[in-house]
């Protein structure tokens, strides 16, 4: 399979979330056009203007006691905590054009309820190897990139585009009808994942260890495919087996060459 060409990002960004808290300083930098993470708003407070801009701009915000807000910092913060990200989100549409239009053949990834930060930079190193043109993760309930996944990812997230989408569902919809095959990984699928064709267009998705894939993202798939387990274990780590199936669409793609 072939590297693809065009770093969507430079490696010289910041290594961490900004931490920006107070009224008007969290409204300045939501005008700003920087990139959000996510909001903490004290459940106690109205927050009116800040809640309607946050709403507008599709960011995720979470109404916490204010024993979580002193938690974070012991500063004056108002009510409200804003977690600026190290990284630019990118439109799946744009990856996606600009993958067909250099004649590639797509190799998405798709995560769902991954919250763990490191896990989720595991998988994102792994990702970036194997040529995945695109991470997708939910506006809501992923993992927070912080410190602590840039560290984890050894530097991936800085070049492997990510689109953050407001619905899993309808994205699934439109990668469908882009021409992607999907491809659900589930200890409760009868399929093995050595069964499945990874050499056609095809977005993967993974779930999280506890929950595993949402039934709507399952009910969408064309393929459900499970990982063959030999020992007593029942299951793998989400970014072990992240990196199997990866790496099985990187050989059957590099055998059909």
């Amino acid at each position: 399979m072939e590297k693809r060409s065009y770093p969507i990002r430079k490696p010289a960004r910041p290594q961490q979330a900004d931490m920006v808290f107070g009224t008007q300083s969290v409204l300045e930098t939501l005008r700003s056009g920087k990139e959000i993470e996510r909001l903490l708003i004290q459940r106690e407070l109205g927050m009116g203007e800040i809640v309607k801009l946050a709403q507008e701009l599709q960011i995720p915000y979470q109404r916490v006691p204010v024993e979580k807000l002193n938690r974070v910092t012991r500063k004056n913060h108002q009510g409200v905590i804003c977690f600026v990200s190290p990284i630019r989100y990118v439109p799946l549409h744009n990856v996606l054009t600009q993958v067909y239009e250099e004649g590639k053949t797509p190799l998405l990834l798709m995560l769902d309820r991954v919250t763990d930060v490191r896990n989720f930079g595991a998988i994102t190193r792994t990702a970036e190897c194997a040529g995945v043109q695109a991470l997708v993760v939910p506006q809501k309930g992923a993992a927070q990139i912080n410190a602590d996944a840039m560290k984890t990812s050894s530097g991936a997230l800085n070049y492997l585009p990510i689109s953050r989408e407001p619905n899993l569902v309808e994205t699934l919809r439109y990668l469908s009808e882009s021409g992607l095959q999907i491809v659900a990984c589930t200890e409760k699928a009868s399929t093995e994942l050595y069964d499945v064709d990874f050499s056609t267009p095809t977005v993967i998705i993974m779930g999280s260890e506890e929950d595993g894939i949402s039934p709507e993202l399952l009910r969408a798939c064309n393929h459900r495919v499970r990982i063959p387990l030999m020992g007593q274990v029942e299951s793998l780590n989400v970014s072990a087996a992240t990196s199997i199936v990866l790496y099985e669409a990187v050989r059957q793609r590099a055998t059909t060459k």
